[in-house]
């Protein structure tokens, strides 16, 4: 969907498609008509943006392939999608029965991660639709925390250098700009924006930033106003913001049954308590748990916040709670000024799958009534911002910003 700021700046809001597990080219058609279409027409959007996942086998072959790039775009335009923006954080596998740590892999010390991003960029710049000012790519903020040396950083350093210089050989070639925004996550060796600002801002800026996930800087017990003006300070552009919300437990020990609930085994589910904000490690193990089991084996002290994205117009079971608050102060922080803070929105909830049996869609018309209700939701806090829905061509959109579902008939 598209949104126009009282500036006048063109803001993209779509879904990630990382929630659904296709890995090939056909795959990846089929869902559209399975997932996108239905939610499209449930929002009552000429237009729904899909912030595409890839794994790197699929983008590689996109990649090499301008023919299979262009019948892409062409079944997106078809069902009244688009592209502007590609989810590289996840590298393959990512709905996989067991992923946890192995997401973080390959890293960026190694050419295999240089080499799926760069891919990313030359599809993504064949799937931009004309009127793009540019396009963006999230990935993981470097490497997990450990094992982490000066030989691995001047690695790193390197492969950023050398992707600054991938993507402007994209532009040089397709006249299409871009930008890559580097993901803070709760157990990663860039976990919050103050490590941001020490560890990213010596990049080329103007092709390198952050992708700010609302639901990772909720756990880093970061306020958003004060997070953003770090970033501003530190010269670190936010090319794209995952608009997503994270589980909160105000007394994890009366909680400790509900939040059993919540255990899974696929993902890793870091747990962050209120202290974790007063040192400069996020990751202290006196506040911070890598899973959320570990977590409660630990008896963590204090309120948490638990890296489990969860829907976001659909709070978890009393007495658990959802960081929706603090998406909605960083909401009003991006777009109250007199410019819009980013220009690339992703609601990515690709938890969908795991959640408690009882809250987890059944059928795939679930799942995408779901989704549609999530961005529903985040559509209504942007109107609310002042954000006008727009259509494909800068027109009023036909769907009231309020129209089509308000919320998901997956039980709740």
């Amino acid at each position: 969907m598209r949104l126009r700021h009282a500036s006048g700046e063109l803001v993209h809001l779509g879904y990630c498609t990382n929630v659904h597990p296709a890995e090939d080219l056909a795959g990846i058609i089929a869902q559209l008509d399975t997932y996108a279409v239905p939610v499209r027409q449930q929002l009552g959007s000429d237009l729904l943006g899909l912030g595409l996942w890839l794994a790197a086998p699929v983008a590689a072959a996109l990649a090499a392939e301008p023919a299979a790039r262009l019948r892409l775009r062409a079944e997106l335009t078809a069902r009244g999608l688009e592209v502007v923006t590609l989810n590289g954080f996840p590298y393959a596998a990512f709905q996989a029965p067991v992923v946890k740590g192995d997401v973080y892999h390959p890293d960026w010390t190694t050419p295999d991660r240089l080499a799926y991003t760069l891919d990313l960029a030359r599809v993504l710049a064949d799937l931009l639709p004309d009127d793009a000012a540019r396009g963006s790519i999230s990935t993981l903020p470097l490497a997990w925390r450990s094992p982490w040396d000066a030989a691995r950083a001047g690695t790193a350093r390197a492969r950023l250098d050398q992707l600054a210089a991938g993507l402007a050989e994209v532009e040089r070639d397709t006249g299409r700009r871009i930008r890559v925004g580097f993901e803070p996550e709760p157990g990663c060796l860039v976990e919050s924006t103050k490590q941001s600002a020490a560890m990213l801002s010596a990049m080329d800026t103007e092709r390198l930033g952050v992708c700010v996930d609302l639901a990772h800087l909720a756990c880093a017990w970061e306020e958003p106003a004060e997070a953003l003006t770090r970033l501003r300070a530190a010269g670190l552009p936010v090319v794209k913001v995952q608009v997503s919300a994270a589980l909160e437990a105000a007394d994890p020990v009366g909680s400790a049954e509900a939040l059993r609930r919540w255990v899974e085994p696929r993902f890793l589910h870091q747990t962050r308590a209120a202290g974790c904000a007063v040192g400069d490690d996020p990751a202290d193990p006196a506040y911070a748990a890598d899973d959320l089991d570990a977590a409660l084996d630990a008896r963590l002290p204090g309120r948490w916040r638990v890296h489990y994205h969860v829907p976001l117009h659909a709070p978890p079971e009393a007495p658990l709670e959802s960081t929706v608050p603090v998406l909605r102060a960083a909401l009003t922080e991006l777009f109250s000024g007199p410019d819009a803070g980013c220009d690339h929105l992703d609601v990515e909830t690709y938890t969908w799958g795991v959640l408690p049996e009882a809250r987890r869609p059944r059928t795939d018309a679930e799942l995408a009534s779901g989704i549609a209700a999530e961005l529903a939701f985040a559509r209504a806090e942007l109107t609310a911002l002042g954000l006008a829905p727009v259509g494909p061509a800068g027109v009023p959109d036909q769907g009231s910003p309020r129209s089509g579902v308000e919320r998901s008939e997956v039980p709740a």
